[in-house]
């Protein structure tokens, strides 16, 4: 495996289930046992009724893009082979929005509402990373 030389999570007893599912090749996030939210990113309470009683729930993995945008600048020196990169915003389809990547796209080709699908990127031993493509994409 190649040197990761980005920035990595701090992971941490809290949100250490979400990076252990996205290990797993799982999308897992918390949803409260008392109001049935589902949220993310993890925090020790239930951001609408303020419930500590949660559970980790496996999603499907599906979304849609909400927002994106292009980055033509490096502002960190670990993704300036990069240049021009995407950053956008999924809507899972259970609701919680995550910031990611996509990939397997042309940067031209990303439209607001386009179907994804979750992509695993292992880029260290102990970190997986979360990306999307376009859903429906033959795996390979």
């Amino acid at each position: 495996m190649a040197e990761y030389k980005k920035p990595l999570p701090a992971i941490s007893s809290l949100n250490a289930p979400y990076w252990d599912g996205l290990k797993r090749r799982e999308v897992t996030l918390q949803r409260c046992n008392a109001c049935h939210k589902l949220w993310y990113p993890p925090g020790p309470f239930c951001p609408d009724c303020w419930s500590r009683s949660c559970t980790w729930e496996k999603l499907s993995g599906r979304g849609k893009v909400n927002s994106w945008v292009i980055f033509h600048q490096a502002y960190f020196s670990s993704v300036k082979d990069e240049i021009p990169y995407n950053v956008a915003e999924v809507e899972l389809d259970e609701g919680p929005r995550l910031l990611t990547n996509l990939v397997g796209i042309e940067s031209a080709d990303i439209e607001i509402g386009m179907p994804v699908e979750v992509v695993f990127d292992d880029v260290t031993e102990d970190v997986t990373l979360a990306k999307f493509r376009p859903a429906g994409m033959r795996k390979t």
